[in-house]
């Protein structure tokens, strides 16, 4: 039981040797033009995940002002360009 407890405590690790482990015995599932195509999840898909994770871990009253600050700086510059014309 107490394997088991800590398997899931340390589960983040647990699945980075089972990737590895799938890696070693299957390399040409990962490989270019495989069928995980890495040259797009790579690329797109995991800089999208990583980014959108990094948002997630915003703390609310930062993301609040920043929100509120944004139309604010839009009409400001909306205005002055319309003086000039």
């Amino acid at each position: 039981m107490r394997l088991l407890e800590r398997a899931r405590k340390e589960w983040f690790m647990v699945g980075i040797v089972v990737a590895i482990g799938a890696a070693k015995l299957e390399p040409s599932v990962g490989v270019n033009g495989g069928p995980l195509k890495p040259e797009i999840t790579v690329a797109y898909i995991a800089v999208a995940t990583i980014f959108f994770n990094s948002g997630l871990s915003l703390k609310t009253e930062s993301a609040d002002s920043r929100l509120h600050a944004t139309p604010c700086v839009f009409c400001r510059d909306f205005n002055q360009g319309s003086w000039w014309k």
